[in-house]
């Protein structure tokens, strides 16, 4: 299994709770790769921003965070060589938005304050049956879909079973993973 199967898999296993693009955007991967014109430019800043952002939806805590996945990385992959220019340009939109308000320079209750209020657009957004997808959800969407892909996501949020035994119901004890096979 690759791991554009294993994402496909962990969308239906969530619920097929990603967003249509971003579905699309797993299908279409082959015919979408090396396209040309549809390069999302992000400068070093930018990407640091992603970085930060993706650091605050999954932090790093007794688990490793988005940036030890590299889900930094992931998310600029999948908007440069999966997502179609609509897509690309509100995710470059909300960046630069995050950039001129000063997101890096900001402490952290300041970061806090700045995504809140990105969110509650971002429903209303949705709310009013936009036909674009808010930045925000997709910054959402790609941050876990990189997570939960990655070794360190898998390996950190599931007890991974590479050979499992036979089925059979157990009871999971208190704090204890759920598993993946």
């Amino acid at each position: 299994m690759n791991r554009r199967e294993a994402i496909q898999r962990v969308a239906l296993l969530i619920g097929g709770t990603f967003s249509a693009p971003t579905l699309l955007a797993m299908e279409n991967w082959d015919n979408t790769k090396n396209a040309s014109g549809r390069a999302i430019n992000l400068s070093d800043q930018q990407k640091l921003i992603i970085a930060e952002v993706a650091e605050m939806i999954i932090p790093k805590t007794s688990t490793p965070g988005a940036k030890d996945a590299g889900v930094p990385e992931f998310i600029v992959m999948m908007l440069r060589d999966c997502y179609k220019t609509p897509e690309q340009t509100i995710f470059s939109e909300g960046i630069q938005d995050l950039e001129k308000k000063g997101f890096l320079e900001s402490d952290a209750a300041k970061r806090v304050e700045l995504l809140t209020q990105i969110e509650s657009d971002a429903a209303r957004q949705i709310a009013a049956a936009s036909k674009v997808l808010p930045y925000w959800r997709l910054m959402k969407e790609l941050t876990m879909l990189g997570y939960f892909t990655s070794e360190q996501g898998i390996r950190s949020s599931f007890d991974y079973t590479p050979i499992p035994g036979k089925l059979e119901m157990i009871q999971l004890k208190p704090n204890q993973k759920s598993f993946a096979y």
